[in-house]
């Protein structure tokens, strides 16, 4: 077994599985060099690293080590390479001339030279240490003798990714892959250890799954039947059954999920009873339901808030001139249902406004927006998709805006000079319960909120279903809107979705906008790509899986844009990539309501140029459809995808002009996906596949109200409270 101290002096490769840098060797504990006739280089899975390798950093490797011979130049040096290493630590340099030279060299010391760095060893020597690793005013302001405030800044942030060397060194030699360190220092800091050495199963809320955690678990000393082990094991079974979309779930459904887990019929048991005491979740009595506590607080607060609205009625002569007034100003008639949804969305503190494509929600919705505003409300509007919040805009008249953009403002409040607002949430299907809460917390409870939507739609992403448990608890005043109206030029989609919607398969396949094409499960990819280059500007294609979105993506990219400029940086020294292209379409695929994107978002990546911003490094820009400007950070490179397809899903809430709809015999794909696919086009549908195919998923029962959810029991409760106990 081999050891080697050395200076990090150069990342040759930062890969998505492995690492491979080198540097120049020192004496332990030292800056000083052994030997300038040999190099030391490591190759290591990711996992297996404390921290990211930077140009400056001392590195401690242990391991086997094969001696190879390099060139350079006219020299021959001799290389240590350590091939998957028993032990790999970075270190943070105590001595003076050391530290200086780490200070010096290190990006992450942005505008601090090796002049500096010894001006702050000579005033301050060993001191220094104390004074970054506690950021306060008066040692800030002993620095600023020496550091400009943008110095000061990137001294304490450069030191802060350092301080907690010895925790990340420690979780790496447990195995915890290093994306996941990342996540549990910011959380818990300096208390990291600590707080591992008490429950390693707190890694379940930061992406590890349980049975890796059990093998740390068990280095740490920790019993099968500890406390934490079980906690662990039903917090993941839970965790399941919300992916799937389920805010409760049912003994019936855990029990074989924890049992799978724990390998143990006795601890299965006492899982559950060790959760009841601790409070993970509340059981409700009368059906013997398990509700996580986030979620069941969740939809208690939503079911509160709904149910105080739909309390506060307004009927009064104002209203009833402005309704007039709105319906009369109109040139057009409106249907008997349209009439009565503009009056119960006025009258009604909180309403929905639902139907299928082309029954005239938006007609009701811009009249009853402008009866509001004559009444001196506030308008506020918002939609999930960038591209549908741009297409309410164009549809209403008033200022419109994604949901991610609305939680990042301040929240809507009642003032003196602002006293009364009105919120629409469009596509209201597609709002998860999380969403949902998120939303109404950020709203005064004196705001009125409409819904509109489609409860026939796939339901959302997240967990929960809020419009239709909304809408079947009858808590709050809702028109339905059922009449498709033909005008002339129309593209047919409307009366061909309705159709699907009633379970029936349209007597032809192709009519109006609608073309179909009939193709093998081979087939499908060709002839997508094919259409999809026919106007590349205005189409979207939507598939059932992320295996077909998956390869659908590759082979427009490589038919479309195979010579683009890649997205390609230096990240901590290294040479890294992703295959994206300038001028690729990008999906964005989790939510980060601080930089303004959302679990679906969709741009084109405009620039790939490196920059610097809000005191991080910026690697490009991605151009969301509503004209907002993301810069690429590493924060979300792990969210980006290409977009030339998209799984329905990801579809929610938007409209495109024209729709390619690649259709497989499939689990998921049933009634409702089909409706919706079909109602996501704007003017144009190509659906690709088997006519088979097509009939027996029109034909199907949808899965698509299928969630179990509390909401709409909460709406339906007389007494808040009852029936649930803890």
């Amino acid at each position: 077994m081999n050891e080697d101290y050395f200076r990090v002096t150069s990342c040759q490769h930062e890969g998505a599985q492995y690492t491979i840098f080198s540097g120049v060797p020192l004496k332990a504990n030292s800056y000083r060099i052994n030997s300038r006739k040999y190099i030391i280089s490591i190759r290591c899975e990711n996992q297996s690293l404390p921290i990211k390798p930077s140009v400056g950093q001392q590195w401690r490797v242990r391991g086997e080590r094969v001696l190879e011979a390099v060139q350079a130049g006219d020299y021959e040096l001799q290389q240590h390479v350590y091939n998957a290493p028993v032990e790999m630590e970075c270190t943070l340099p105590e001595s003076g001339e050391a530290l200086i030279r780490f200070i010096a060299s290190d990006r992450d010391f942005t505008g601090i030279g090796e002049a500096k760095a010894r001006a702050l060893w000579d005033a301050f020597s060993s001191k220094l240490h104390q004074m970054l690793r506690y950021d306060k005013a008066d040692h800030r302001e002993l620095l600023r003798g020496i550091l400009s405030d943008v110095s000061v800044d990137a001294l304490y942030n450069g030191y802060a990714k350092y301080r907690n060397l010895a925790h990340a060194n420690w979780l790496a030699s447990l195995g915890i892959p290093l994306r996941i360190q990342q996540r549990i220092l910011k959380y818990h800091d300096e208390r990291t250890v600590d707080v591992l050495k008490s429950n390693p199963y707190a890694l379940l809320g930061f992406g590890m799954a349980f049975r890796d955690i059990d093998t740390i678990a068990e280095r740490l000393g920790f019993a099968k039947s500890a406390p934490q082990r079980l906690a662990g094991a039903l917090e993941t079974a839970i965790r399941r059954q919300v992916e799937k979309g389920h805010t409760y779930a049912t003994y019936k459904a855990l029990k074989p999920l924890i049992a799978e887990l724990l390998q143990d019929a006795k601890l299965t048991t006492d899982a559950f009873e060790n959760g009841h005491q601790s409070g993970q979740f509340i059981i409700r009595p009368d059906t013997g339901t398990y509700h996580p506590t986030a979620q069941i607080m969740m939809e208690s607060v939503v079911a509160k808030r709904l149910k105080s609205l739909a309390s506060l009625t307004d009927s009064d002569e104002a209203v009833f001139k402005a309704l007039t007034d709105a319906v009369l100003d109109l040139p057009y008639n409106l249907t008997e249902q349209q009439v009565q949804a503009v009056e119960s969305s006025l009258t009604n503190s909180v309403s929905c406004i639902i139907g299928g494509a082309g029954t005239g929600k938006t007609t009701v919705l811009r009249t009853v927006l402008r009866a509001y505003n004559s009444l001196g409300y506030e308008v506020h509007a918002v939609a999930l998709s960038g591209r549908a919040a741009m297409r309410l805009h164009e549809s209403i008249g008033f200022f419109t805006m994604t949901i991610a953009r609305l939680l990042r403002e301040e929240p809507i409040e009642h003032s003196l000079d602002r006293p009364k607002h009105v919120l629409v949430i469009d596509e209201a299907s597609m709002i998860d319960l999380p969403t949902m809460y998120r939303l109404i917390t950020h709203l005064d409870p004196s705001v009125r909120i409409i819904l509109t939507g489609d409860p026939n739609q796939l339901p959302p992403i997240g967990c929960g279903k809020v419009l239709s448990d909304v809408v079947e608890s009858g808590a709050v005043a809702t028109q339905a809107l059922s009449i498709v109206k033909r005008q002339e030029g129309a593209t047919g989609i409307p009366e061909y979705s309705a159709t699907i919607n009633r379970g029936e398969v349209p007597r032809s396949l192709s009519c109006g906008a609608i073309t179909f094409h009939e193709a093998s499960s081979e087939q499908i990819v060709d002839r997508c790509k094919a259409l999809y280059a026919e106007s590349p500007q205005t189409t979207q294609i939507v598939g059932a899986t992320k295996a077909l979105v998956g390869e659908l993506n590759q082979e427009c990219q490589r038919l479309l844009n195979p010579d683009g400029e890649r997205l390609q940086f230096t990240l901590y020294g290294e040479n890294f990539y992703l295959d994206l292209r300038l001028g690729d379409p990008i999906l964005f695929t989790k939510n980060n309501y601080n930089l303004g994107i959302q679990n679906g978002s969709l741009g084109v990546l405009t620039s790939t140029e490196r920059g610097y911003q809000d005191d991080q490094d910026t690697y490009g820009l991605v151009t969301l459809d509503t004209g907002e400007q993301i810069p690429i950070t590493e924060e979300i490179f792990d969210c980006m995808e290409l977009g030339y397809a998209i799984t329905l899903h990801k579809a929610q809430g938007s409209q495109f002009p024209r729709i390619v709809v690649a259709i497989q015999k499939g689990r998921i794909s049933d009634r409702a996906w089909l409706y919706t696919a079909v109602t996501r086009a704007e003017a144009e549908v190509h659906i690709v596949g088997k006519s088979s195919h097509f009939a027996s998923m029109a034909k199907s029962v949808s899965n698509a109200n299928r969630r179990a959810s509390y909401l709409k029991d909460l709406l339906l409760e007389e007494r808040r409270g009852s029936g649930v106990s803890q």
